[in-house]
Parts: C-alpha cells; sequence; structure tokens
C-alpha cells in the first residue's frame, strides 16, 4: 500500500469535497440516524450532544430523540470504548467485530492509567466485579449510581478513576452504554443487552475495517485508517490489501472504492457539534481547520465549528437560548442568513422549547 504524505496545508478543493460526499454531508442524506452511524461505521461520543449532532449534519427528518430512541428501544445504536481507547457511537452488529478487533492493545494502557489514578490490579479486579454484578442484579444503571457501588467497596473513583475502571468493564467486552433516562446513558451487560458473540477472525474484520472505513471517509490513505482506528500501521495496510481489487487510486496515494463519487460539491454552510466526525477520520486536519487548527481543538478537546465551502469560518457554542458564532473573519450576508437558518434546525432538532437567538461575538482566542 501506498504510504500517503502528511502535506503542511491542503486548501479545501475536489478532495475535500469528495471525503465530505462520503461522509454524507452532500449528496442524498438519510432518514435514519442507524443509517449515519452505518455509513461512518464509528462516531466519536465522548460529548453526549456533540454524537447526536453528528446525526444531525447527515441525515434529514431525524431528531436527537429518534437517537435516543435507537441507543433505548430499538437497541439498534450502543456507546462502548473502541477506536483509540475513546467512546464510540456503533451499531451492535458492528460492535461484535470492532470490539476484539480494536481493544485488545487499549487493554494496556487502561492499566497504567488505572495505576497513574491510584487504582490497583487487585482494585481493579474487585471494580470489575462490583460493575458486573450490580448490573446483572439492579441495571442497567447510571454512571451515579456505579460510583456509589464502587465507593462501598472500596474501590477508588476519584480524579478520572472511576473512568477508567469502566473503561475496563468495557474493554473486556462485559459492558456498553445503552438506554438513555432522563438525559442520562447507562450501563448494561453485554450479554443482556445484546447477546452472544457471532464468531470471530482478524483477517475478516481487517478487510472489513478498511471496506467500511473508505465508506464514510473515502479517499484516504493506509495512515488514515491507522490514525482513525488506533492500530498499527501493518494492520490498516493488512486491510486494504485485502480489499484491493475493490479499490482505485486517487490523488497521489489515496484510495476509494471504485464506485465512489469522482466529483462532488462542498456541502453548504452548515453548524457541526463538536468531536465532528469530520475532524476525526484522516491524518491531516488542514483541509478543514487551514491555519485555525489551535482555535478549533485544544488540549484534547473539538470545539463545535461552522463549515462553509468546505472549511472551518467559526466556531459557536449554545448556551440557554443563545447560539453565540465566533467568526475567524467577517461572513457575508448570505453564508450568515444560512448559518442562522442552520441554527434553527438545531434547535428542532435538539427539542429546545424556545428558538435560538444567533448572535456574534468576538473572534475565537
Amino acid at each position: 500500500m501506498t504510504t500517503v504524505p502528511t502535506p503542511s496545508v491542503r486548501s479545501p478543493g475536489p478532495l475535500t469535497a469528495l471525503r465530505c460526499r462520503s461522509q454524507l454531508l452532500t449528496g442524498t442524506p438519510p432518514t435514519d440516524a442507524v443509517d449515519v452511524v452505518a455509513r461512518l461505521l464509528a462516531v466519536q461520543a465522548q460529548d453526549p450532544r456533540g454524537f447526536r449532532l453528528a446525526v444531525r449534519t447527515r441525515s434529514t427528518g431525524v431528531t436527537a430523540a429518534d437517537v435516543d430512541r435507537a441507543l433505548t428501544d430499538d437497541r439498534s445504536l450502543i456507546v462502548t470504548t473502541l477506536n483509540r481507547g475513546t467512546l464510540h457511537l456503533v451499531r451492535p452488529e458492528d460492535y461484535w467485530w470492532l470490539h476484539p478487533l480494536i481493544t485488545p492493545s487499549l487493554l494496556t494502557s487502561n492499566t497504567r492509567r488505572l495505576a497513574e489514578t491510584g487504582v490497583s490490579p487487585d482494585r481493579a479486579e474487585l471494580g470489575v466485579r462490583v460493575v458486573t454484578d450490580a448490573l446483572r442484579a439492579d441495571g442497567p444503571l447510571t454512571r451515579a449510581q456505579l460510583r456509589s457501588r464502587l465507593d462501598s467497596s472500596g474501590v477508588p473513583t476519584a480524579g478520572q478513576a472511576l473512568v477508567h475502571v469502566l473503561a475496563l468493564t468495557s474493554l473486556r467486552g462485559l459492558t456498553v452504554r445503552g438506554p438513555v433516562v432522563d438525559g442520562h446513558q447507562l450501563w448494561v451487560p453485554v450479554a443482556d443487552w445484546l447477546g452472544s458473540p457471532p464468531p470471530f477472525d482478524r483477517p475478516t474484520a481487517l478487510a472489513e475495517l478498511a471496506r467500511r472505513y473508505l465508506a464514510g471517509h473515502a479517499p484516504a490513505g493506509d495512515r488514515d485508517l491507522a490514525r482513525w482506528a488506533g492500530l498499527p500501521l501493518r494492520d490498516a495496510r493488512a486491510g486494504l490489501s485485502a480489499i484491493a481489487s475493490e479499490l482505485v487510486e486517487v490523488d497521489g496515494g489515496l484510495v476509494a472504492p471504485i464506485a465512489a463519487p469522482r466529483t462532488a460539491e462542498p456541502p453548504p454552510p452548515r453548524l457541526f457539534g463538536p468531536f465532528d466526525p469530520l475532524l476525526h477520520g484522516w491524518v491531516d486536519r488542514t483541509p478543514v481547520v487551514a491555519d485555525q487548527m489551535d482555535v478549533i481543538t485544544t488540549n484534547g478537546l473539538f470545539r463545535p465549528f461552522a463549515l462553509v465551502g468546505g472549511r472551518a469560518v467559526a466556531t459557536w457554542g449554545l448556551a440557554g437560548g443563545t447560539l453565540t458564532l465566533r467568526p475567524f473573519a467577517p461572513l457575508s450576508a448570505v453564508v450568515r442568513k444560512a448559518l442562522d437558518a442552520d441554527a434553527a434546525d438545531v434547535a428542532d432538532y435538539l427539542g429546545l422549547v424556545h428558538p435560538i437567538e444567533v448572535v456574534t461575538g468576538p473572534p475565537p482566542a
């Protein structure tokens, strides 16, 4: 597989437009949240509003309540620790092969982080038993309820200790986050919520990973896939090599499915939520963020942003009934009108009672 160089700056153009097309940001949008997740394979989900807004920008006729229904009533979506040790929104049928493919390499870092937060191996094992026993007896349970059970058992939960104890139960395939109740997503036992795992074959899973990643991210290269999945480069190359007959090379080493469109237009002006998949799918983010990288992402946080012509032009925030837009440079009246209309769609999607007032704040610091 050709190694893809990482340029320092790439202006928005055909490559970005094609990737936006793969991301369902142009073309005919799905009318079901599950179809969005199926296309992207895994949607970063440590920010609850963020993953719901990621579905919004890639669908039509869908609301945040529909996402919650898929998580709660239909069991057609779950959240769990996967790529890069980060929470992701996935379909159960994809969980069964992604989890054994991705998570084994994450257990070492989890052990290290547990030790750093004061959780000894014995306490970690006790924590796993406490969580799984509680969920079998009384689940589904909230994070606060699980913290209480762990505190009562003498398992450290201060700081990030609770996060890493719960992550360990997920990495071992014992728990996932399932139903949403009163705005909280609850932990559930995998066996009760999803049933028994099907057979797993690693080469088949690597091929499926490459195939499905490109469906939602092409054009892309081996290093892009490795970074996104959190796997060694050799695994990314093995997966891409397994499906080489299905791919065509484009743009100097990047690849795409043979049937993928070769031309595309950039998406219309839209508001994207925090941790949007458009910022996590490739090694190089500069085609989207240009010289605003340090503004949009700081200390591992990815801010909400506005996209115009395939390029981020502002950050934004929502507090109460006010959406504050912070442009990097003055926006035209046409762009501002489009973003105001999209802000109204954000309100409808989230089910906010009062209309959003859009104001312009100072440029991001």
